[in-house]
């Protein structure tokens, strides 16, 4: 599928996605044409899905984050209740789970008091039965996963 010059390009281009592709061909040493027809190998294929611009939430205005274990009433209204979550902006992950909860919830709120009110008011409506909200207080690691090169 990918081969060890695709996984050079992926680690150069996760540590910055606006770096030059002329930049990106001299560090694996191969054209800048090569590199652009691997980068569109690799969006074909799904590997890279995008690239996005990353702001700090707080200086946004969105200074609470945390993240909420739901058990739902009834796990086979999941496909319902993922409809419901996606109309709630605060959201910005989900992942279904296992273990204690059917889904974990990642949001972003303005203060504690904006997220009281997500959570009574936009959460608990839509089918919950139970849930679990943990409040972050730092985020000391965030990067992308590596990409493995062969040894």
């Amino acid at each position: 599928m990918i081969d060890e010059l695709d996984k050079k390009i992926l680690n150069l281009i996760s540590c910055d996605a606006r770096v030059p592709f002329l930049e990106v061909a001299r560090k694996c040493k191969v054209s800048g044409a090569a590199i652009h027809q691997r980068m569109q190998k690799l969006h074909q294929l799904g590997i890279i899905k995008g690239s996005q611009y990353l702001f700090d939430p707080a200086l946004v205005g969105n200074g609470t984050c945390a993240f909420i274990g739901i058990l739902l009433r009834d796990p086979s209204d999941s496909d319902r209740v993922l409809a419901e979550l996606m109309k709630i902006p605060e959201i910005v992950e989900c992942h279904l789970t296992t273990g204690n909860y059917d889904m974990f919830i990642k949001i972003y709120t303005h203060d504690n008091a904006h997220l009281l009110s997500v959570i009574h008011e936009k959460l608990q409506p839509i089918g919950i039965q139970r849930s679990e909200t943990m409040v972050s207080f730092s985020e000391p690691i965030h990067r992308q996963m590596p990409i493995y090169l062969e040894q």
